[in-house]
């Protein structure tokens, strides 16, 4: 009973197997439709190859018929090309004309571009001078109305001119009798002002002169009262006679300085020919000797002048010891001395490096007894340049001085230079 199988088993095979068997059965007819359907096909396909084989038949016989229709084409063909290597070297000779009609076209062509950029230029240029022609005639209408307006204008101005000339005229005949009546006047006044210089000069020579007396005597009273009672003097009493001593000193130097200065007017000056350096070194070694050592002088070289010696000596004593005077105060006084050379005169110069002057007040550097500086500064009386000014001017010379507060001042003046 073991060896028996098992029922429930047994069915499940059956059932396994029957399924597979189903299975195969679909498969199989699906086959056998598959089958069904490429036989259809391949009698379809023999068909086609039947139809196809007619058509083959038929188109050799078409092609047999084209072979000869070819070979009939081809015997034309032999006779066209022959016609047409005929008609080719025809064409070579007739390629070889043109070849030559194209060489002789293009030189032509050539030349008509040369000729025609030659147009252009021409037509360019000939563009350009109608235009500076048009330019030129619009500036020749403008020119000419405008000559037209400068004849009007002139024409007016002539009329002007006319009329005014016969003003002129006029006026030129009451100038000139103006000018005689003003010539008689100037010659009056100028008598008048020679007898009033010579009236003055001598006036002023004279007051001097006879103040001299006077002032001596007052110095020297002063002296013997101050010798004499000193001690019975007290300290304001004898600052008195001192101060009396001291402007009687200097009212004495006035004095000299005036009779000086009124002498110039009378004095002839004697023209002659001055070495101008060797004057200068001159003045510079007789201050030395007066104690001036510690003044550094830088003098230039000198040309000669035409000129009375004693007085331009006067002129460079004066000039040089103002600059020492006014420079005296610096550390390192310095006076420099040089020319200006123009066509016809020599400028001379005097420059330090002292106080200078203010140019505001320059009207009054040259006046008597005009003075830029207080006693207390600086010493003096007011004469020096006064007289410089009168011997220049008697050289017909000019004099004239630049100067800046605190950084010196230069003196210039100007003599004839000798040819």
């Amino acid at each position: 009973m073991d060896d028996l199988p098992d029922p429930e088993h047994l069915s499940e095979g059956l059932l396994l197997a029957n399924k597979k068997l189903a299975f195969q059965n679909e498969e199989r007819e699906k086959r056998a439709a598959e089958l069904i359907i490429a036989n259809r096909e391949l009698v379809f396909q023999n068909e086609e190859k039947e139809k196809r084989a007619a058509e083959l038949i038929i188109a050799n016989v078409e092609l047999a018929y084209q072979n000869k229709e070819k070979e009939n084409r081809a015997a034309e063909l032999i006779i066209a090309n022959r016609e047409l290597v005929f008609q080719n070297e025809e064409k070579e000779k007739r390629a070889g004309e043109l070849i030559i009609a194209n060489r002789e076209l293009i030189f032509q062509n050539e030349e008509k571009e040369k000729r025609a950029a030659e147009l252009i230029i021409a037509n360019v240029e000939l563009a350009y001078q109608n235009k500076e022609k048009e330019n030129r005639a619009a500036e020749l209408i403008i020119a000419n109305h405008e000559l037209v307006f400068q004849n009007e204008e002139k024409e007016k101005r002539a009329a002007e001119l006319f009329l005014a000339n016969t003003e002129l005229t006029k006026a030129e005949d009451n100038v000139r009798k103006l000018n005689e009546q003003l010539e008689q006047k100037v010659i009056a006044r100028t008598a008048q002002l020679e007898a009033v210089n010579k009236e003055l000069e001598s006036f002023s020579y004279s007051v001097s002169h006879d103040l001299r007396s006077p002032i001596r005597a007052i110095s020297a009273y002063t002296k013997i009262l101050k010798q004499d009672h000193e001690t019975n003097l007290d300290a304001d009493g004898v600052e008195v006679l001192d101060s009396i001593a001291r402007n009687s000193i200097r009212m004495g130097i006035l004095i000299d300085d005036l009779l000086a200065f009124s002498k110039l007017g009378r004095k002839e000056v004697a023209f002659s020919e001055i070495n101008m350096s060797l004057l200068v070194q001159s003045i510079k070694k007789d201050l030395y000797a007066d104690g001036k050592e510690n003044v550094e002088f830088k003098i230039s070289e000198l040309p000669a002048a035409r000129g009375d010696q004693s007085l331009i000596r006067q002129v460079w004593i004066n000039l040089i010891s103002n600059a020492i005077k006014y420079s005296g105060n610096e550390p390192h006084p310095e006076v420099e001395i040089g020319v200006i050379k123009d066509d016809h005169d020599n400028i001379y110069f005097v420059k330090d490096n002292g106080v200078g002057f203010d140019m505001e007040y320059y009207d009054k550097l040259f006046g008597v007894f005009q003075r830029l500086h207080s006693d207390e500064e600086f010493e003096g009386t007011g004469i020096g340049l006064a007289i410089v000014q009168k011997i220049v001017r008697r050289h017909e010379g000019k004099i004239w001085a630049e100067s800046t507060v605190n950084e010196g001042a230069c003196f210039y003046f100007s003599l004839s230079a000798v040819n």
